[in-house]
């Protein structure tokens, strides 16, 4: 009976997440990848999450060179400016940029800090990478020495 039970419920869950997510029981991955991006993540994994995607990189170089209005970035791309603008929100969540509203315009500008977190997180494991890399150098010569 107990075993019963539990499958009912199980099955209740899975019914009720289903008709939560609309198309949950067709495709669950989707269900799951949407919970993942709408909940909160530390700030590294927000800066390395939004420089994952290479159009997200391309506006960040764009804004090195200054602040830009949305069209301006939206621009060079071959997709629609209610995708850069999604783009433009995943790399605001992280920190990596900021958005002004100018009269009729919408500028951004790149932030420095989140880059830098993650530069300091990436030095830390340059440094193990190149120790270990000249470890292994210097093995090899002495090995072909012999």
């Amino acid at each position: 009976m107990g075993r019963r039970k539990s499958t009912q419920a199980a099955n209740r869950l899975r019914t009720g997440l289903a008709r939560a997510a609309g198309r949950a029981a067709r495709c669950p991955l989707d269900f799951y990848l949407t919970y993942l991006l709408n909940t909160s993540m530390d700030k590294l994994s927000a800066t390395f999450s939004a420089l994952a995607d290479p159009t997200r990189r391309a506006i960040l170089a764009r804004l090195v060179k200054g602040e830009a209005s949305v069209g301006d970035l939206a621009a060079p791309f071959a997709i629609s400016l209610p995708a850069v603008s999604r783009h433009l929100k995943v790399l605001e969540r992280a920190g990596l940029i900021e958005r002004e509203v100018d009269a009729q315009w919408r500028l951004c500008r790149i932030r420095g800090r989140p880059l830098r977190e993650a530069h300091e997180w990436l030095a830390h494991y340059r440094q193990f990478w190149e120790e270990s890399l000249d470890r292994l150098v210097d093995y090899l010569e002495k090995d072909a020495r012999k």
